[in-house]
């Protein structure tokens, strides 16, 4: 299977249902963690639907805060930024104190060239240049749930899960995309959050827009097998008394200093 072209990232309230809204708990833990002082100047690359834009808006007092992302749908969404290759950014080197990115480097072709075009995009001598993405071998218990359950029903389902796909997601590997774009001072760390369910519709609902792998290989299922996985999932899913289903998902966070 070619697991990219079930990468459909174009709704933004889909993918706020399906994910947005525990990034929004990541990024609120990731700009503590940053400590950045108020007045600065932020550019978020591949800012999606503006989730982590909004955040530091928010909770950190900036003097400008520029998204920019891929997805014309997303921007759309987020109603903030500018649609942008994160590869190759279309602004000034040096224009910015900070540069984050959230959920996004794995999802890039070169991600290499993405921290290195962040970097050329903050000062140098001490501006920062951050990220977080999801822990998908191990600390994203809905996906691990997911693609455990689909794989059990259909083997050729493993081929797209984001753990195998992503092993960049993990801290030597983010650390040494940061230290092989000239950072110092990089320190990589783990950000946990709950991600609770209200019930197992409000769980299996999102796999149903098509936004993203998981839910990308759910529309591409006949109505039977997915039910079948419907089923199964529900059967393996962790259910309290009260019928909420509480998980929780881990981010390793990244960030490190220009020379």
């Amino acid at each position: 299977m070619d697991g990219q072209r079930y990468d459909v990232w174009a709704s933004g309230a889909a993918y706020d249902r399906y994910m947005g809204r525990w990034s929004r708990a990541v990024a609120r833990e990731f700009t503590a963690w940053l400590g950045r002082p108020d007045g600065l100047r932020w550019l978020d690359v591949g800012c999606g639907t503006g989730v982590l834009s909004a955040v530091v808006r928010e909770r950190c007092r900036p003097d400008l805060v520029v998204g920019c992302d891929r997805s014309e749908g997303f921007v759309r969404a987020g109603r903030a930024g500018v649609v942008a290759d994160a590869m190759a950014l279309p602004v000034r080197d040096g224009a910015f104190d900070v540069a984050v990115s959230g959920l996004t480097l794995n999802f890039l072709s070169d991600p290499a060239a993405a921290v290195t075009a962040m970097a050329r995009a903050v000062r140098p001598g001490g501006a920062l240049v951050a990220g977080y993405v999801w822990d998908y071998a191990d600390g994203m218990r809905l996906l691990r749930l997911f693609w455990d359950t689909a794989a059990e029903l259909d083997p050729a389902a493993a081929e797209l899960d984001e753990g195998l796909r992503f092993p960049g997601c993990r801290p030597q590997p983010l650390h040494d995309l940061w230290t092989t774009a000239g950072l110092a001072d990089v320190i990589v760390r783990a950000i946990e959050v709950p991600t609770v369910f209200a019930d197992f519709a409000d769980l299996w609902g999102p796999f149903l827009a098509g936004q993203g792998p998981a839910p990308g290989y759910v529309t591409t299922l006949p109505p039977a097998a997915r039910d079948d996985l419907r089923e199964a999932l529900r059967a393996a899913a962790p259910t309290a008394p009260d019928g909420s289903i509480p998980l929780s998902a881990r981010a390793w966070a990244v960030r490190g200093r220009t020379r």
